[in-house]
């Protein structure tokens, strides 16, 4: 597998997340256990989108089931299930962009404009989160941070502690792997930041974009695929 295929997954989670964070009233659509952060904020301070970010979790839970199922069902049938889930991933994030620049902006998180333009955006990236797992389970994850950051920080002290040429040898190629992930998820947050910025929901033509890349480059590298 050639890793730029899960950087480019690391890219479009970091723009997914904060696009919609910025345009949905605090909606994590890509790292959705930070919903309960901002529910709770919502809840204190009155702003807008309880519901979406109520919705969120099991509206993800739903459509990773439902992606893991149907990729074990695809492979059953012989059919490439990456490139299938790819694509039904690309095309809700063009649905989710069309919604987001016929209905936004979003004065309100609780409209149902927003709430159905969020869950288009969750669902695409419950399933890049299920195709991560099952697919691409060897590279760092793709919109969760937390814990490729503390790897980077063990091996770092691993290497600084000193440890065999081998051992030594293993950590780097594990670093360089994460901390490119890591660079890559930060420069899509920067990049939908930015996006928001100068065009507001109009950033959210960028995310199909990566993802045709994304399933382009699987097409070229059509080896076999992995359970």
């Amino acid at each position: 597998m050639k890793p730029t295929l899960p950087l480019l997954l690391s890219l479009n989670g970091g723009y997914v997340d904060t696009a919609g964070f910025l345009a949905l009233q605090g909606l994590f659509t890509a790292h959705v256990t930070g919903n309960f952060v901002t529910l709770g904020a919502s809840l204190v301070l009155g702003i807008s989108g309880v519901l979406a970010k109520l919705l969120a979790l099991p509206v993800f839970c739903i459509v990773v089931i439902l992606t893991r199922l149907a990729g074990e069902r695809l492979r059953r049938h012989g059919w490439p299930a990456l490139v299938v889930l790819l694509g039904t991933k690309l095309a809700l994030l063009v649905v989710g962009a069309v919604l987001a620049i016929r209905l936004g902006p979003f004065a309100n998180g609780d409209s149902l404009a927003a709430i159905v333009t969020g869950m288009v955006l969750v669902a695409a990236m419950a399933i890049q989160n299920a195709v991560h797992r099952v697919h691409l389970a060897a590279a760092p994850p793709s919109t969760l941070m937390t814990g490729t950051t503390t790897q980077i920080m063990i091996d770092i002290a691993d290497l600084i502690g000193g440890t065999s040429p081998d051992a030594r040898t293993a950590l780097v190629t594990r670093l360089r792997r994460m901390a490119a992930a890591v660079a890559v998820f930060a420069a899509g947050c920067a990049a939908a930041a930015l996006g928001y910025a100068f065009a507001n929901v109009w950033c959210f033509v960028v995310p199909p974009v990566i993802a045709l890349a994304a399933l382009v480059l699987r097409l070229s590298t059509p080896e076999a695929e992995t359970s």
